[in-house]
């Protein structure tokens, strides 16, 4: 780790995280609230995902769309309208909707094959955009000035690296070795309430392309039905409750590389004084 001891932490005139667990845990509420002090930088590596390595991808979905409608169809062709997305870090609808749901077309789903594809699409983004995070720690403190970075990943970290071969993983020593690792570990309770969210309001996912094609046969065997046939909303509420068991072995292995806090008391943090002393406790029990 970075940080040898608590004290360590809170000396450091440069502090820099990489907060990682499961989705609606608060990575993004913590980042937030850091960059809103005025002295952290905030990395979004989704936000980094569809601007950077998505966009084009994105847009030419977008236009797709588009050409299907005359009306739009010849605006488009006579360069008479611009069509973009407008992603933020409070609005990443566009990458999710790309990615879609796999399942029958006219209830809006993909192609299975057409979804595996934009599956391993984001794979390679979220990779880059993970790799990048070095840069924008040089960014953020020769450029912007800032004395403090927290980088703020999506819930799908845990599939692109191998917590199990640790540091002989080339993504796990990068990241570790720029930032402290932080994950939000949630209990029994915060996993149903996530399902509990998902299953009012699904919404795509990426998986690990192993554990997709595992899923997408077990529900297939299990719902006796085709490819074509399948509900796309009922299949990734099928296959969310099964992610997050997927993930969560994943996350605590990596976790042996930095320092876990739990999502309860990451909910009381409401300055970055609350921060670095959750962070503190959290070095003096590793």
């Amino acid at each position: 780790m970075i940080y040898s001891s608590a004290q360590d932490w809170r000396n450091a005139p440069q502090k820099r995280v990489l907060l990682f667990g499961m989705s609606g845990l608060g990575k993004t509420h913590i980042s937030n609230m850091l960059r809103k002090s005025g002295d952290w930088f905030h990395y979004s590596v989704d936000y980094r995902i569809g601007t950077r390595y998505m966009g084009e991808h994105i847009c030419d979905n977008f236009k797709s769309e588009a050409m299907k409608n005359p009306f739009l169809r010849d605006l488009l062709l006579s360069d008479s309208i611009h069509i973009g997305s407008n992603i933020s870090f409070d609005n990443l609808t566009a990458v999710s909707t790309y990615l879609g749901k796999p399942g029958d077309v006219s209830k809006g789903g993909l192609p299975i094959s057409e979804y595996e594809r934009r599956q391993l699409q984001f794979k390679s983004a979220e990779i880059s955009a993970l790799k990048d995070t070095g840069a924008f720690i040089d960014k953020a403190a020769n450029i912007y000035k800032y004395d403090h970075f927290v980088c703020d990943t999506g819930g799908s970290i845990c599939e692109w690296v191998d917590p199990d071969a640790g540091l002989d993983d080339p993504l796990m020593k990068s990241l570790s070795n720029q930032c402290l690792m932080v994950w939000i570990e949630g209990d029994d309770a915060h996993t149903d309430t996530l399902i509990q969210r998902f299953d009012a309001a699904p919404k795509p996912m990426s998986y690990q392309p192993e554990f997709l094609a595992r899923c997408w046969g077990e529900y297939l065997s299990k719902n006796k039905c085709l490819g074509g046939e399948v509900n796309p909303d009922d299949f990734i509420r099928w296959a969310y409750a099964r992610a997050l068991a997927h993930r969560q072995p994943l996350y605590q292995a990596m976790a042996r590389f930095g320092v876990s806090v739990t999502a309860e008391d990451v909910a009381k943090v409401e300055n970055p004084a609350d921060f670095t002393a959750l962070i503190a406790r959290a070095l003096e029990d590793a």
